[in-house]
């Protein structure tokens, strides 16, 4: 399982987006993978996003998570401090052969979003039978008596 790079100065690219009140471009999501036996456990955080506003897409062996959260404050609210990012938030996650994606499954709670993938049957460990051929080959033996008596 690989992971696509995030950005060296996407900690600077935020500070000049709060300090300009820009909030533009989509924002990485933090993810945890591991393998716990026969599957893959993948968990993003999306704190504060409401689940209609996940969408979870898989193209070949690319899974993209985007997401969108937006303010709690509208239109003619005095906002006094407001240091929470909005607006979309995108990941997307290189997935090997090894892996069963017409398996996978998505759940969310508590703004976590975890994906379970299994590990394809072909790519699991499997034993493979031994035969021995140093053994004597059997004897065959021939019937040449056509029909006659010796």
């Amino acid at each position: 399982m690989s992971l696509m790079r995030s950005d060296p100065f996407a900690g600077f690219d935020r500070l000049t987006q709060q300090m300009m009140g820009a909030r533009q471009g989509p924002r990485p999501i933090p993810m945890a993978a591991f393998r716990r036996g026969d599957q893959v456990l993948a968990y993003f955080d999306l704190p504060g996003i409401n689940p209609e506003d996940v969408e979870i897409t898989i193209e070949r062996n690319v899974t993209t998570i985007r997401a969108e959260r937006r303010p709690a404050y509208q239109e003619g609210d005095e906002v006094i401090v407001d240091e929470r990012p909005y607006g979309t938030f995108s990941r997307q996650v290189f997935l090997g052969d090894s892996l069963d994606l017409d398996k996978m499954t998505a759940d969310y709670a508590h703004g976590e979003l975890r994906l379970t993938i299994p590990v394809s049957e072909k790519a699991k460990p499997r034993r493979i039978e031994l035969r021995t051929s140093d053994q004597e080959p059997q004897q065959v033996t021939a019937n040449t008596n056509a029909g006659g008596t010796t």
